[in-house]
Order: C-alpha cells, then sequence, then structure tokens
C-alpha cells in the first residue's frame, strides 16, 4: 500500500481499508444519511454496513430483488436506501435491511436512480419516461421521451430535472407541472448527464466518445472530443470551476471557471493507472476526487496540489462504483469481482 500525504491537513495512513467478500458482483454502493454504506449485488442482495459496526456485516442476508440490482441510492426523506432492480421492482430499504416495495415496473430495468436530499425526491428510470417520486411518494410521470431514458440528474434546487435520451437533453419543470420542458438537441445517444453545482451548465457523455456541454442562459453548446473509448462517468467540482471524466489513464477535468474550457486544455494529474479509468467521483465539499481504474486501482487525488495518492493497488478487476459519505471522510467502492471496500479517510 503506497501512503502519501497531500497537504498538512488530509493524510491517508494504515489500516485505510476494509475489504469484504460479497460473493457476487457489485453493481452499486451508497451512503446513508446516518452515514451507514450499502453495496447492490449482482444476486439481488443489498449489503448494508452501519455507521458504528466495527465488524463485516453478515453475508446471509436474502435477495430482495429477483435477479440483479442495478441502482441504489441513499434515501433522500429518510435513513436507509432506494434500489432498483432488472426486476422492475423499486424498493425502500431500511437501516436493518428490510424493503417496502414502491413500484413494480414489470418488463422494464431500474438501472437509474437519482435523488435530491433537500426535497426528499428521487426519480427512476422506466424505459421511455423518467418516474419521480416526492417526500410523500406520490409518483409524476415524465414523458414518455422519444427515446430510452438513459440518465438524469435533479438541478441544485430540486426544481428541476434534465433526462438525456437520444438527440439530446430535456429539462422538466417540477415546480411548474404544465409548463413545456425545454430541449437541448445534440445528435446521437446521450448516456449520462450531470448538472453544474452553480446551475450554469448540463453536461453529457455520449456514445462517439466524447462529452457536450451545454450553458443554459445562452442555449449555447460546445463538444469535447479525443477519448479513447465512450465516457462512463462525469463529476462535478463542489465550487462548479471543474468537470471530470472517466475514460482516461489519469485524472482529467475541463475547466469552467471564467470563460470556461473554449481554447484550454484539460487538468490532467496524478499516476496513470494501470488501464483506463472506469468511474471518477468528486469530494462533496472540497477540492478532492477520487477515481476507480479498469484494473481495479483506486486513486484519491488534490486538484489544487495537482497530485493523487493510491488508496487500493490494482487487482485486475475493474472499481464498478464510488460513493463518499455525507461527512467526505470515507469512500465507499466496488468491484466487478465481488468485493466491497470502506476506505477511512483521516483529518
Amino acid at each position: 500500500m503506497k501512503l502519501e500525504v497531500l497537504n498538512d491537513r488530509w493524510a491517508f495512513e494504515p489500516p485505510p481499508t476494509r475489504s469484504i467478500a460479497c460473493d457476487a458482483p457489485v453493481t452499486a454502493c451508497a451512503f446513508a444519511r446516518n452515514g451507514a454504506a450499502a453495496f447492490a449485488l449482482g444476486d439481488g442482495r443489498v449489503r448494508i454496513v452501519p455507521a458504528d459496526r466495527a465488524v463485516d456485516p453478515p453475508s446471509d442476508s436474502q435477495p430482495l430483488h429477483k435477479g440483479v440490482v442495478l441502482s441504489l441510492i441513499a434515501d433522500p426523506a429518510a435513513d436507509g436506501f432506494i434500489s432498483g432492480g432488472d426486476d422492475g421492482r423499486i424498493l425502500q430499504i431500511d437501516p436493518d435491511g428490510k424493503a417496502v416495495e414502491l413500484a413494480d415496473h414489470r418488463g422494464k430495468w431500474i438501472d437509474r436512480l437519482s435523488g435530491h436530499d433537500k426535497s426528499g425526491t428521487f426519480a427512476a428510470v422506466a424505459g421511455r419516461s423518467a418516474m419521480i417520486y416526492g417526500r410523500d411518494r406520490q409518483v409524476r410521470e415524465l414523458g414518455p421521451h422519444a427515446s430510452t431514458v438513459a440518465d438524469f440528474d435533479f438541478s441544485p434546487d430540486g426544481g428541476r430535472i434534465a433526462t438525456t435520451h437520444y438527440n439530446g437533453v430535456t429539462v422538466w419543470n417540477l415546480k411548474e407541472a404544465t409548463q413545456a420542458p425545454r430541449q437541448f438537441m445534440w445528435k446521437g445517444s446521450h448516456l449520462r448527464v450531470r448538472w453544474s453545482p452553480d446551475t450554469k451548465f448540463i453536461a453529457t457523455a455520449t456514445q462517439e466518445n466524447d462529452i457536450h456541454v451545454w450553458r443554459l442562459a445562452q442555449s449555447t453548446d460546445m463538444r469535447m472530443q479525443g477519448y479513447p473509448v465512450k465516457v462512463r462517468s462525469l463529476s462535478w467540482s463542489a465550487d462548479a470551476r471543474w468537470l471530470f471524466t472517466a475514460s482516461q489513464p489519469a485524472f482529467t477535468a475541463w475547466p469552467f471557471a471564467g470563460k470556461g474550457p473554449e481554447g484550454k486544455p484539460p487538468l490532467q494529474f496524478g499516476e496513470e493507472g494501470a488501464g483506463l479509468m472506469t468511474v471518477v467521483l468528486c469530494h462533496p465539499r472540497e477540492d478532492y476526487v477520487a477515481g476507480g481504474w479498469d484494473s481495479g486501482e483506486l486513486q484519491v487525488g488534490d486538484f489544487k496540489q495537482r497530485r493523487a495518492g493510491v488508496l487500493k493497488l490494482a487487482d485486475k478487476s475493474p472499481i464498478s462504483c464510488l460513493a463518499w459519505s455525507p461527512d467526505g471522510r470515507r469512500i465507499a467502492a466496488g468491484n466487478e469481482d465481488g468485493m466491497a471496500f470502506l476506505i477511512e479517510i483521516r483529518r
């Protein structure tokens, strides 16, 4: 294990990592509001690690979904989690692992979930529609879209949601149900979407190995190309100055301060992993970013200091998911071989 002090406030000290064998691929991970971590698994189980538990959680939990758990988020309205599966079901899971079915979209895969903490609202993909569940669990359907919804993201205030699909992005107003949605068009499939924390930009990753970004006020757009493969993950820094992308050997971010990235090269720093980055996620408040590679390596970077520390060495199993805890002091990660990791960031 390589250890490195990033600055005089942050350090990675042994033992930084807890490893939990899950016996099935880890498809998603999340931290609940109370600090508990959960890992969604390929055999229908959701494994929960309470924040105050010093030992590994039991491995004999029963499947909650009849098939793969495709998506998992913190419940934005309560302690616990929301999960979606290839059985079409959406479940509310309490901190003890007990589940209540919220919906059954039989025949559809619930492979995307997104929550908004302040409003207590969450959204789920169901084919060509996005289903919006309020704090009271009343549901509103947005759509149908022209094609299957690939991803979505709430605006920072929770009043709007951006959905991606073939040929662009649709922005829906959640406060004014009668208001027509706003369209941002660009040909091709848009696979991921993230709204900037300052509300000025919407960014998407496309099928064409590039990313597309719209300025909302002017309805202008820009395209960043040259990635070796499809961009799998997008994450904005908390101050909206940087847009990090995954699908390259090292941390890579486009600058959005001032006049934006036009004519400027991306920021690249840190040690190159043994392969390509699969997932990237910025710290919820500070200038740090976590990244996972298809080699199994896991790093955290300091984008003010332009350097990174290795948290987990390559084990040849791709990192499939990342999550920061609400207090920003822990990272959850999982890989395709069925290992889950909880990493303490000591301050």
